[in-house]
């Protein structure tokens, strides 16, 4: 078998490593030096081959790359399954550091997204994730952004010393349901990856409580741990995945939930869809996701905001939207009286507006176009509030009010 440079590894390694969404560096500032001293190499604080953003909305250039995409399991979705006939490469931990360390140096990136097929063993293969942190840490001084992909199998003591080197971990869990995890992937069990998230959580709390009380307290896993489902690979709809994400940001207190269409793969199983889903629905669920994350919506009432036959969430409209219309009995609300809670509701309003709203109102009354200067469309807020020179009358209860706000097909609704 012919020698592979280092440069024919990367080009492998970096596509292979294209299908991992869970790839952001936000929650996180420039580390200490592991010796104490200023200075040290890599910033996650300034700006900046992979683009992730911080939630200010600064871009964060990352290397992210596969230690290997070799692995002993066999995942039917996977396109490095043992059995998937795909290029093999493998990187040596000098050469990940290297590579790291060259690409910084070139202001290229300013952290590392590493991954990895099972190699070996679960054990094994950890080893070499945590010794490339370790390397970068304390053989470097390299105090830029790490994100390990960890192995929920391995030993758990391996996975502590991850969250000594890394700024984030994330441990997948592959698929929405069991039923799907149990078909699509046998070789992995959905308890084993509940088990390794949940002592992964104790683990950043018990860290969190260290630094409060002891200054010096190494810091564990900064930015948290995150996870990623494949949506469209199995049966489940978007109620079974928007449930699955609630539970798990409960149960773990996790940063995100990625969600990545299924996209297929060269010589796929004869088990999986021959076409992805659209990339209008993995759209909707990271809105859904952030109607939880910061507008405050239960799962439960998400469901609402799903087809009742489908159990999937509209593509033509955001859910924000469905939910209201579903609701028609709680609008319009008026902006000058309306509780934040309420207002963060009426569709068409982000979080940055409504706060400018109830800032604004202490001091006057606002009229409809005070409020249409703090939002990108006053459309879709007109059937839906109150201002002191507008009042919607018939037109929240219209019948066609669904078809009069849906944006033209072809258009792709960012969600405020």
């Amino acid at each position: 078998m012919a020698v592979l440079s280092v440069r024919q590894k990367l080009e492998i390694l970096a596509d292979a490593a294209k299908y991992d969404a869970s790839c952001a560096s936000s929650g996180t500032s420039k580390r200490d030096s592991a010796s104490g001293k200023k200075g040290g190499i890599g910033s996650t604080e300034g700006m900046g081959i992979c683009h992730a953003y911080a939630p200010d909305g600064r871009c964060i250039s990352l290397l992210k790359i596969l230690l290997t995409n070799s692995c002993i399991f066999d995942c039917h979705y996977c396109i490095n399954r043992r059995s998937s006939d795909v290029r093999r490469a493998r990187f040596t931990v000098r050469e990940v550091v290297d590579l790291t360390l060259s690409f910084y140096r070139r202001n290229y990136i300013e952290g590392l997204f590493l991954s990895s097929g099972i190699i070996r063993s679960s054990d094994y293969t950890m080893e070499q994730l945590v010794e490339v942190a370790r390397s970068l840490r304390e053989d470097h001084d390299f105090r830029g952004y790490i994100h390990l992909k960890t192995i929920p199998d391995a030993d758990p003591e391996l996975a502590r010393q991850a969250g000594l080197y890394a700024d984030r971990l994330s441990i997948n869990v592959e698929l929405p349901t069991e039923q799907g995890l149990k078909r699509l992937a046998p070789e992995k069990h959905g308890g084993r990856i509940e088990t390794a998230m949940a002592d992964m959580r104790s683990a950043i709390e018990d860290g969190s409580d260290a630094r409060r009380r002891y200054r010096h307290a190494p810091r564990f896993a900064p930015a948290g741990q995150s996870t990623q489902m494949i949506v469209g690979a199995d049966g489940a709809d978007d109620r079974a995945i928007i449930g699955r994400a609630s539970r798990l940001y409960d149960r773990h207190r996790l940063r995100r939930v990625y969600y990545s269409a299924f996209s297929p793969i060269p010589s796929p199983s004869s088990v999986l869809p021959l076409k992805r889903p659209p990339l209008m629905r993995e759209h909707r669920l990271y809105q859904s996701d952030w109607m939880m994350r910061f507008y405050g919506y239960s799962a439960n009432e998400l469901d609402s905001a799903t087809d009742p036959d489908t159990g999937c969430l509209p593509l033509d409209i955001d859910p924000k939207l469905a939910w209201a219309l579903r609701h028609r009995e709680g609008f319009p609300v008026d902006v000058n009286r309306a509780p934040r809670e309420m207002l963060l509701r009426v569709p068409g309003l982000g979080v940055k507006a409504v706060d400018r709203i109830v800032a604004s109102r202490r001091h006057r009354r606002l009229r409809l176009d005070d409020v249409g200067r703090l939002t990108s469309s006053i459309a879709k807020l007109r059937p839906f509030l109150v201002a002191s020179d507008w009042r919607p009358g018939q037109l929240t209860d219209r019948v066609d009010l669904r078809r009069l706000l849906t944006p033209p097909p072809a258009q792709l609704e960012l969600f405020q």
